[in-house]
């Protein structure tokens, strides 16, 4: 086991040791709204049924709304960022609605939108768009320009300029604003079922909140921070592969 793994695990050892010191043995803070570490590992085995069920709901949402977001603003970022004409063109537009909050359209697409799955789709495909698109024309500007010159010289055709020069220069750029994206969708997804979902990982907290069930609401938050860990790791190791070539 490396350094950082064991330092991580020590970190991790020390959190629970604190959380069941204050709440199990000492009892310093108020046990309805802090429950003990026995109490909440016994609801994940208990709602595990559950949580398999809205783990599946909150994926399905989460996995079309980010890839219409990644097919859609990789090609367009890669087209905006080549061309300065249309760059120039767009740019009040982006400057508009790109820094817009996405949460702000969750009350818009459940009205305009007839279900709600759509809905959801809608907000996390906005959530995610914006940060991919930016920073694919981000990274087609910071290519050398002499390689772009280069590629014409010894007539590149359009089409592999785009998959063979640009999209390999800009994937630093792509990688970083999909982590953005990614953070972001899983925010607004959760927000999203927070507010009218009937099922999911943001469904299952509202739901016990609103009884009052704190155990479970905590139970519920520990599932969302490991399935976002989880998430997280598996696009560090996808993109490491993509950008191998780097090292």
């Amino acid at each position: 086991m490396s350094q950082t793994s064991r330092d991580r695990l020590a970190l991790g050892i020390a959190i629970l040791f604190l959380w069941q010191l204050s709440t199990a043995w000492l009892k310093l803070l108020d046990p309805q709204l802090f429950p003990q570490p026995l109490q909440v590992l016994s609801l994940l085995v208990e709602d595990r049924q559950v949580f398999l069920q809205s783990l599946g709901s909150s994926l399905k949402l989460l996995f079309w709304g980010y890839f219409l977001a990644v097919i859609l603003a990789v090609p367009l970022g890669l087209i905006v960022g080549w061309n300065r004409r249309l760059r120039l063109a767009i740019e009040p537009v982006t400057n508009v609605l790109g820094p817009i909050p996405p949460i702000v359209y969750i009350p818009y697409a459940i009205a305009i939108l007839p279900t709600f799955t759509q809905s959801s789709v809608f907000i996390i495909f906005i959530g995610a768009f914006w940060p991919l698109f930016m920073n694919t024309i981000a990274g087609v500007e910071a290519l050398e320009k002499g390689i772009v010159d280069s590629a014409r010289t010894i007539g590149v055709g359009r089409k592999s300029m785009l998959i063979n020069i640009l999209l390999p220069g800009a994937m630093p750029h792509i990688v970083s604003g999909g982590v953005i994206s990614m953070v972001l969708a899983f925010i607004l997804l959760t927000a999203a079922e927070m507010i009218g979902a009937t099922s999911g990982l943001g469904w299952y907290v509202k739901y016990f909140s609103d009884f009052a069930d704190y155990p479970r609401v905590v139970a519920g938050i520990i599932v969302i921070g490991t399935v976002v860990l989880s998430l997280m790791t598996l696009y560090r190791r996808f993109t490491g592969y993509l950008l191998r070539w780097r090292k």
